[in-house]
């Protein structure tokens, strides 16, 4: 059975406690894990101001183009596993294997992680607002006749990381060429992606102390939060909850993203539904830039029985299928549990499903949920404004004068509409941290343009500088 081990400072360390995580579809163990515990993580983090200091040493210039030998050798190398290698190929299997999600779709998300290292100048572009980054290497410096000077806030970001699908992994990949070093607790059922990423960059030439790899529970993923200076966390509401209000750890819970119809728009809706599948579906609904949410001002029964239509023809499959569009899960529980969540909320009035056929589908010793579209009257109805990992959406009828006020908090919202005073209010609202004005997919990105959070402004800050000549 292939062992991924704990990376203290990029050094490989075999636990004596391990996790064995099955194959989702054969149930037969595939990876056993090292677990790291609390008080070893507490030990180790001790160093983190001397790996960075290593770190810092490098320039960027040298860093980034570390990123781009890292991105050639992610994709297409075998790296160092266990005590023999992983072919990409195997990776895609493992990654599968383990997470339910369709082996077209890792290699899907395998391509994201490499245009993030690829372009990561672009990235930083973005994430910087332009700045000269020479900047960094020095401390300060002047650009457009303005002296400036940034300071970095930590030694180390803390990264407690999901299972659901492995391109969120590409959000803390720049602080490695920010001179940050990392440190990563992977999701139970998805170790293999931050362990193949980190192994690239090293193979590329960045030194090892910037990477610390520490599978572990909960009281070790809160050791992390508490001893690294910034961290991301990803996870559920109840998860993040009870950090949503320390400064130091960026959040990415749920997204609740959305598209919006206004009725200026809405006597062609039929030509958005296109747009709306992808929002929905793509991905197999697990990313939290899925829209779960279509608000409309008119039509809203219509444009719910249409996309029920439509969604019903991605029927699960087996997971090496090359059209295979929806993940299986790992507990088959839960999925059992969010079904029958959704049936609970259903005897409430105000939502009407418009599925096409059996919610949970068992195919090929698989679970999978089915794409769910519920038909809600009612904005303030418990389904209207809720988000699952896997297609699931909800479309809402509010009137033009609700819209912005009832949408609540939203990570993407895409906005088709002519009313350029509604328009004003979207981009004036605090609700909504990307926001698409036109029909754009809420699940497209680009390069230069974070999506949550800024992770520069995570880890640096801006202070005022004078220099006497």
């Amino acid at each position: 059975m292939i062992h991924i081990p704990i990376l203290r400072a990029g050094r490989s360390y075999r636990s004596l406690k391990t996790v064995v995580v099955p194959h989702i579809k054969t149930g037969e163990p595939l990876v056993e894990v090292s677990q790291a515990n609390r008080g070893l993580i507490a030990k180790d983090l001790l160093d983190l101001p001397l790996h960075k200091h290593t770190l810092s040493q490098r320039t960027i210039a040298d860093l980034i183009a570390m990123c781009k030998d890292a991105a050639r050798l992610f994709t297409s190398s075998d790296l160092p596993l266990d005590s023999g290698t992983q072919s990409p190929d195997d990776y895609i299997k493992q990654v599968s294997g383990t997470t339910g999600l369709p082996e077209v779709l890792c290699q899907q998300n395998m391509g994201k992680i490499q245009g993030v290292l690829e372009n990561i100048e672009t990235v930083l572009d973005g994430l910087t607002r332009g700045l000269d980054l020479q900047i960094l290497d020095t401390g300060w410096g002047i650009q457009k006749d303005r002296t400036m000077s940034y300071v970095c806030e930590t030694d180390a970001l803390g990264a407690v990381l999901p299972s659901n699908s492995p391109g969120v992994h590409s959000l803390w990949i720049p602080a490695v060429a920010l001179k940050v070093p990392l440190v990563l607790k992977p999701g139970r059922e998805e170790p293999w992606t931050p362990y193949r990423i980190a192994q690239a960059f090293m193979e590329a030439g960045m030194p090892p102390e910037a990477f610390s790899f520490y599978p572990t529970d909960y009281p070790g993923a809160n050791e992390i939060l508490f001893r690294c200076g910034r961290s991301m966390l990803f996870g559920s509401g109840s998860t993040v909850a009870s950090w949503v209000n320390d400064p130091r750890v960026e959040i990415h819970g749920p997204g609740r993203s959305k598209i919006i119809i206004h009725e200026g728009q809405n006597g062609d809706w039929v030509e958005y539904i296109d747009l709306i599948v992808e929002s929905v579906s793509k991905n197999g609904g697990r990313s939290c830039i899925n829209a779960s949410g279509v608000w409309v001002t008119a039509n809203g029964r219509k444009i719910a029985e249409n996309l029920a239509g439509r969604l019903s023809q991605i029927e699960p499959k087996p997971l090496n299928h090359p059209e295979a569009g929806i993940a299986a899960w790992a507990n088959p529980k839960a999925a059992h549990s969010i079904s029958a969540l959704i049936d609970r909320h259903l005897k409430e009035p105000g939502a009407t499903e418009l599925t096409k056929g059996e919610r949970v589908v068992e195919l090929d010793g698989c679970t999978f949920l089915r794409p769910t579209v519920i038909w809600c009257e009612d904005h303030e109805h418990p389904l209207a404004n809720t988000e699952f990992p896997f297609p699931f959406v909800a479309v809402v009828e509010v009137p033009a004068s609700q819209l912005v006020e009832s949408i609540g908090a939203t990570l993407v919202a895409s906005v088709i509409s002519g009313d350029a005073d509604l328009i004003d209010k979207f981009i004036a609202t605090p609700q909504i941290d990307r926001l698409n004005i036109g029909a754009i997919p809420t699940n497209q990105i680009s390069w230069d343009s974070p999506h949550e959070g800024n992770l520069f402004e995570h880890l640096y800050r801006q202070r005022a500088f004078q220099k006497k000549n």
